[in-house]
């Protein structure tokens, strides 16, 4: 059997070990300081407002693509990685995904050339 942890994929899945952690402290600081988590996105000012505008649509863009490449491929709970964006975060379950992704995109490959040397009697 062959490995298929890709270069890219092993960059995938650090970005996603960074989204979780770097995403985590903060939200570990706004619970330590009773922050309002959700305000303090559209209340502290338009660059704060842009910001969360930009990477809302961001992530609602990458989850279609998320679900519809999850279903091309035929990975199974797809949906899966957009439920748990909202209780990790979607920088994290995105890059964790793109991993995912890339190690069926290369299991399949694999596959397909076995199928081409050996094929069924």
């Amino acid at each position: 059997m062959t490995r298929h942890w890709s270069p890219l994929a092993v960059v995938y899945l650090a970005l996603a070990v960074c989204g979780l952690v770097g995403t985590w402290i903060f939200n570990a600081l706004a619970v330590v300081q009773l922050r309002d988590f959700f305000g303090d996105w559209l209340g502290s000012g338009p660059a704060v407002s842009s910001l969360t505008v930009d990477l809302l649509v961001a992530a609602v863009a990458g989850s279609v693509f998320l679900i519809i490449e999850a279903r091309r491929l035929g990975m199974r709970f797809g949906w899966l990685y957009v439920v748990a964006s909202g209780v990790t975060a979607f920088a994290f379950t995105f890059p964790l995904f793109l991993a995912m992704r890339e190690r069926r995109m290369r299991a399949l490959a694999a596959q397909t050339h076995s199928d081409s040397i050996d094929p069924a009697p």
